[in-house]
């Protein structure tokens, strides 16, 4: 499995920070799976400088991106999606739209997805409905908009930017590398911040 994050100037790195630590870390994945590869992927190949200044160099641009069945792709929140063209990448999103690749998207790329029409005709969630008129001029799906912190239908997850530990626990119920359990301990962890849920969780990968 192949897990590409979309890199692009401004990312904003805790929104996809639990996300791409626990896969890439793989301590708690299925015991009969392979670690999932992480690719970076830009528009070039000209290293970014996220919201925290970290600088992250991409490993391909989007023409190189060769997505298989059950593979994942993963489209941060960023400032750039408004300053910024992207429209390499979300053409290959409305591409891939109906295939069998996972997109998820958080914060200001749902935005982006938005204003390329992208969310007009499936049920979908973002930082606030009022904000995707706003910034968004070509979205037309309000009837498909969720006031919820996730959304996941059919391939597709959406998330609000203020909710990073949800959209993991979404993102991670849909790639299907963990067993059900450990999501459950894990999520209960980081939410409710009780000990008991860390021996659950231990337990939950003997």
């Amino acid at each position: 499995m192949n897990v590409y994050l979309y890199v692009l100037d401004t990312l904003a790195d805790w929104e996809i920070s639990y996300l791409m630590a626990e896969i890439n870390s793989g301590k708690y994945l299925k015991k009969n799976i392979e670690k999932p590869k992480i690719i970076k992927v830009g528009k070039n190949i000209k290293s970014i400088k996220t919201m925290g200044g970290i600088e992250i160099k991409p490993d391909i641009c989007v023409k190189d991106i060769k997505a298989q069945k059950g593979d994942l792709l993963i489209l941060p929140g960023a400032d750039a999606w408004i300053s910024e063209k992207n429209d390499e990448i979300l053409d290959f999103v409305k591409e891939k739209i109906n295939s069998e690749l996972t997109i998820a998207a958080i914060c200001g790329a749902t935005i982006a997805l938005a204003n390329y029409s992208l969310l007009n005709e499936i049920k979908h969630t973002s930082n606030d409905l009022n904000v995707l008129k706003m910034f968004a001029p070509n979205y037309k799906g309000e009837k498909y908009y969720c006031n919820e912190y996730v959304v996941t239908e059919k391939n597709l997850i959406t998330a609000t930017g203020l909710a990073p530990l949800e959209f993991t626990y979404e993102v991670f119920k849909k790639i299907n590398i963990m067993e059900m359990n450990t999501i459950e301990a894990w999520f209960n962890l980081n939410t409710k911040r009780e000990g008991k849920y860390f021996f659950e969780l231990m337990e939950s990968v003997k």
